[in-house]
């Protein structure tokens, strides 16, 4: 992966304020295409973060490297399809049939393919807030390989956008509000969502994480995108 300097920004300034501490690994069942499999084992992570936060915060994965921090004590199952990969973690008991909508607090990340099936989510997020890939998505819609109007090229309105470069964004989608936070499976409701989408490979896959969380524990939202970031940061070495 390229990274962009604004990774390294953000990486740095969580880990300027941080120190390293253990969280509790938190396996997480899922199910797809080679149907259900159990919650994977796995020892305690070492990160770095803000040691007050990591009192409240633990490790959620289903397997692969394929997770991120959030609230301890939540609930968590993950998707794999033939375009990507899904995680959720929320306060509610998730299951393969009860994931959907998703109207309460939730974190989700999703891993789609650039290529293939994948194709038409991540032209859809290319169009609102890559424009070094419009002319793709433009080359794909004159094919009649997307439908013209299904695509939009420009941010949603709402939505505000607190890093952008050509392959990484950061953004927060307000209370109520239709925007990147919503284009996943999380329903808009009174609270905010914040994110980020990183572009990654040559395709390019696109990975995009959002956090919605209850007001008392909204201050975790950054360093649970940053320590997303750092881990990607990490592992593209």
């Amino acid at each position: 992966m390229r990274n962009s300097s604004a990774l390294l920004v953000l990486a740095l300034s969580l880990a300027l304020s941080a120190q390293t501490v253990h969280l509790p690994f938190v396996g997480c069942p899922s199910d797809g295409q080679t149907g259900p499999q159990e919650a994977p084992k796995g020892t305690d992570q070492v990160v770095r973060i803000k040691a007050t936060a990591a009192r409240t915060l633990a490790f959620y994965t289903s397997g692969g490297g394929f997770g991120f921090l959030a609230p301890r004590g939540w609930r968590c199952f993950g998707l794999e399809g033939s375009g990507g990969s899904l995680l959720f973690v929320s306060p509610r008991s998730l299951k393969a049939d009860n994931l959907f909508p998703m109207a309460g607090p939730t974190v989700e990340l999703s891993s789609t393919e650039g290529g293939g099936s994948g194709t038409a989510t991540v032209a859809e997020v290319w169009g609102r807030v890559f424009p070094a890939f419009w002319p793709i998505v433009k080359g794909l819609i004159d094919n009649g390989d997307l439908p013209r109007e299904k695509y939009t090229f420009g941010p949603y309105p709402d939505d505000k956008l607190t890093v952008q470069t050509d392959r990484l964004v950061q953004f927060q989608t307000p209370p109520r509000s239709e925007g990147l936070g919503t284009m996943g499976h999380l329903k808009a409701n009174d609270d905010p969502i914040d994110g980020v989408a990183l572009l990654q490979g040559r395709n390019p896959d696109l990975l995009m994480l959002r956090v919605r969380l209850p007001r008392e524990q909204r201050d975790l939202a950054p360093m649970i995108i940053q320590d997303l970031l750092l881990r990607q940061r990490r592992d593209s070495r």
